[in-house]
């Protein structure tokens, strides 16, 4: 008697692949205490990403005005290839708990790279920058805060929305259209400081959850 065929797993289709459907769970190889498995693709994108803003800073601070051409084409290149390493790691399913980590910390690092040239050339309103500024600061801590109280805080939707809009204020600014820098910057402020309670409310809620020892 004939075994009946063994079925296939479904590839991916390019809403996933793409980013734009993130239905289900995340991947278990991201997930706290998974090995880092720090060699991958989109780990070495990740590592080109961070190795790339010491040059961006390099490049605006030499500027005079902080408004370099070489300076944004390096913040968007860095910005946009967020979105490079998470195709390749659903392409080549190489997900991995460094990457989990590595991704946001970059951006992060991103956005307080550019909002330190703003500041210092006055490119956009200080006090939004500031405000800004404080908002990636407290979220680095209240990440590592979480890692060693073993609270997972996952990017939730108007973190992600919120990012673009505040990429794009500080690129706009540096290219010179600051009228349009300052919409994103109004925009992507409401959506990570509204980001920003969204967390607060996940991390409090799975501190409750534990069981008390």
């Amino acid at each position: 008697m004939a075994e009946p065929p063994v079925e296939q797993p479904r590839r991916p289709g390019f809403r996933r692949l793409s980013g734009l459907d993130r239905s289900g769970p995340p991947p278990p190889q991201t997930q706290a205490g998974a090995p880092l498995h720090p060699l991958t693709i989109p780990n070495v994108i990740g590592y080109v990403r961070l190795a790339l803003i010491p040059v961006f800073l390099v490049l605006a601070f030499s500027s005079g005005d902080g408004t370099s051409a070489g300076a944004a084409i390096v913040f968007a290149v860095v910005g946009w290839s967020d979105y490079l390493d998470g195709i390749a790691a659903r392409v080549t399913g190489q997900y991995s708990r460094l990457g989990a980590l590595l991704d946001p910390l970059t951006d992060r690092l991103l956005v307080l790279s550019g909002v330190v040239v703003c500041w210092y050339y006055e490119l956009l309103p200080r006090w939004a920058l500031g405000l800004l500024a404080a908002r990636e600061l407290f979220m680095l801590v209240l990440v590592r805060y979480g890692l060693r109280h073993g609270v997972d805080l996952k990017v939730n939707w108007l973190g992600r929305a919120g990012v673009w809009p505040v990429l794009g204020a500080l690129f706009f600014a540096m290219a010179g259209v600051g009228w349009l820098a300052r919409i994103c910057l109004y925009v992507g402020l409401a959506l990570v400081l509204a980001s920003t309670l969204q967390y607060v409310r996940e991390g409090l809620s799975q501190m409750r959850a534990r069981p008390s020892s």
